[in-house]
């Protein structure tokens, strides 16, 4: 199987390319450079030439709060990016996987979301993705859209590098306990994703680590698992603020994925233990 990837220097892009040549297939990745997605041509030409079997879409923009500020340049990329791939893969009549988020819900309640709720986006971010599913879902027949959250992955950025830093900087934090969700990582998503890849069961799936915690509850563990002494101390959104609204409720449903034969993913503690494993030897820590 030969498969295009976007965004393929990002977190999970880079966990995709490796996923898929452990397995033999072959990955063309490319990001902003070799595949600028807001520009329909550019898209048009170097999928159709790759000669790929599927594409998986990860390439986003995903700086949560400036988006409230760059809502046009968000939505270029998020909902007219995406359109464009979905527009080339409905011609060449080959699948496409859009990784999207829990933010396309309005983030209330405390049932788990399921993959076919209503979607009511409380920010510009979550509404660019949704736009994007729309786009997706109008134009094929054969997509998947996978909605994960509070993702981490070697990399790039993220919530376990933040306060490893911070703790390490100031010996003290305070982390929101109000924000209930799962994280995902991307070592073990990506596994999951070419599983998928190599069926045609379509269709909307949530997917994240097993277990539901705070921002907190993720916080305590990830200094415990790292042996270092940091208080941390919880606190409200409210104490809090930032210019995108956040969800307090990320949970999401994953039933899906075992009643279509995939396997769910490892423990949030079991793959916050490897990451920071992975971290220590690659000397980030």
């Amino acid at each position: 199987m030969r498969l295009l990837v976007t965004g393929v220097r990002g977190q999970l892009g880079h966990d995709l390319r490796n996923e898929l040549e452990k397995r033999g297939h072959e990955c063309v990745g490319v990001d902003i450079e070799e595949m600028d997605i807001t520009d329909a041509a550019a898209c048009q030409k170097v999928i159709s030439e790759s000669g790929v079997d599927g594409v998986i879409h990860c390439a986003a923009y995903t700086a949560v709060d400036a988006a409230e500020d760059n809502a046009e340049l968000c939505m270029k990329i998020n909902r007219d990016g995406t359109e464009n791939i979905a527009q080339v893969c409905e011609k060449l009549d080959i699948p496409m996987m859009y990784i999207s988020t829990d933010y396309v819900f309005d983030g209330t309640g405390t049932r788990p979301w399921e993959p076919d709720d209503e979607r009511d986006p409380l920010n510009v971010y979550g509404d660019s993705k949704y736009q994007g599913e729309l786009a997706v879902e109008n134009h094929l027949k054969k997509f998947y859209i996978v909605r994960i959250s509070w993702v981490f992955g070697i990399n790039g950025k993220n919530f376990i590098r933040t306060m490893l830093r911070l703790g390490k900087e100031r010996g003290a934090v305070s982390v929101v306990n109000d924000q209930i969700g799962s994280v995902t990582y991307t070592y073990d998503l990506a596994r999951l994703l070419v599983d998928m890849m190599e069926t045609d069961r379509y269709g909307i799936y949530h997917a994240t680590n097993e277990g539901i915690i705070s921002w907190y509850d993720f916080a305590c563990e990830i200094f415990r698992q790292a042996g270092m002494d940091v208080a941390v101390t919880p606190c409200t959104s409210d104490e809090f603020p930032s210019r995108a609204k956040r969800p307090t409720n990320s949970r999401m449903n994953k039933s899906k994925l075992v009643e279509n034969g995939f396997e769910l993913l490892p423990d949030w503690k079991d793959a916050l233990a490897r990451y920071l494993d992975e971290l220590k030897k690659q000397g980030m820590m």
